[in-house]
């Protein structure tokens, strides 16, 4: 039971930061793509670990990279 209540708490806080910084992306003028956002909270909805997400995120920014064409 006590775990139960502790991973609701964490799912919460874990969703208050992604929103957070959803809004601060947008205040600072670079705000996430649908498909960003999408990302983030499948990470949450799957419940991966920080590293996981951390791991996921840096092979996204890398494709995306190789992809753009200032890249090319």
């Amino acid at each position: 039971m006590l775990d139960m209540k502790m991973d609701n708490k964490n799912n919460a806080e874990r969703r208050q930061r992604r929103l957070e910084g959803i809004k601060l992306q947008e205040i600072e003028g670079n705000p996430l793509t649908a498909e960003e956002i999408d990302m983030f909270e499948m990470f949450d909805r799957e419940g991966w670990s920080d590293e996981k997400c951390r791991a996921h995120i840096l092979e996204y920014a890398l494709l995306r990279q190789k992809s753009s064409p200032v890249a090319k």
